[in-house]
């Protein structure tokens, strides 16, 4: 006989145990607070699905279930795939987006399987993941050239715009993802020998890195060391700092006539149109 409990709640607990620690990875690490974040946008993400859907969200024990009542349970959970990923496509969501919703998904079911000992069936193993590799667009080496010595160019530039070019050049020049950049602080910068240095362990990959900087970082790292306290760059989110970035490279001229695509259930969708070029990929990491 099916017991059903109410996704939401559920799902809303799912993230309290992550941010607080309770639930941990498998070597004992605490969650990253982006993950969390992403766990945050499936939800909101999830509690629309059903308010414009009126598609019931929960989950049964299926301990207990006649074998009609678990063919029943899984055929609920094939319609639920296929009405979620139309909803997400519906407005219109690409193949990576929709299926980092899906990942965080399963990772729910285990964790309510493993964590909070619901047996609920192994259903979401039939939840596809899907993918697509996006284009990246570069600088040429006279445009990022010109980001950074420019002065005029520099000076035209809101206090905000200045600052998030900065931290571009500075990804540009060490190859940093978006989420190791903002965590730095001056202890990861050590000189030796006249020659500057930094040092730091990426967060995603664990491993360490020790990179000689040119002249242009360092000018950058001591004029932003005497103005923040706790971490180099002041935070920003990757959304605002990438529609920054969109509009520097447009007020730099660095527009072209582009076709960029991207997939929906592994089809390509293609659209020209006029975009700043810098489309960059230290940030989307």
């Amino acid at each position: 006989m099916k017991q059903p409990q109410l996704l939401i709640p559920l799902f809303q607990k799912f993230i309290t145990d992550t941010k607080t620690g309770r639930r941990l990875k498998k070597n004992g690490a605490r969650i990253k607070d982006s993950s969390i974040q992403n766990y945050k946008y499936v939800l909101k993400n999830l509690s629309n699905f059903g308010e414009h859907t009126n598609f019931e969200l929960r989950v049964c024990d299926v301990s207990k279930m006649s074998k009609r009542e678990y063919t029943s349970e899984k055929n609920y959970w094939k319609k639920f795939y296929k009405k979620y990923t139309t909803y997400l496509y519906n407005n219109g969501c690409h193949d990576n987006y929709v299926g980092q919703n899906i990942k965080v998904i399963r990772t729910f079911f285990n964790y309510l399987k493993h964590d909070r000992d619901l047996n609920i069936g192994d259903f979401h193993h039939m939840f596809y993941v899907r993918r697509e590799e996006i284009e990246v667009l570069v600088l040429t080496p006279n445009q990022l050239k010109f980001l950074i010595h420019n002065q005029e160019f520099h000076d035209s530039l809101s206090k905000m715009e200045q600052s998030i070019k900065d931290v571009f050049v500075f990804g540009c020049s060490t190859g940093l993802r978006f989420s190791d950049i903002y965590q730095l602080t001056n202890k990861n910068f050590e000189k030796q020998d006249g020659i500057w240095y930094l040092k730091i362990k990426s967060q995603k990959t664990k491993t360490y890195s020790f990179i000689k900087l040119p002249l242009y970082v360092i000018k950058i790292i001591q004029m932003k060391s005497s103005t923040n306290k706790k971490t180099l760059f002041k935070p920003i989110t990757l959304v605002n700092f990438n529609k920054n970035v969109k509009k520097i490279g447009e007020k730099a001229g660095f527009t072209q006539e582009i076709n960029p695509s991207r997939e929906q259930l592994g089809r390509i969708i293609s659209a020209s149109k006029k975009n700043a070029i810098l489309l960059y990929d230290f940030v989307i990491r």
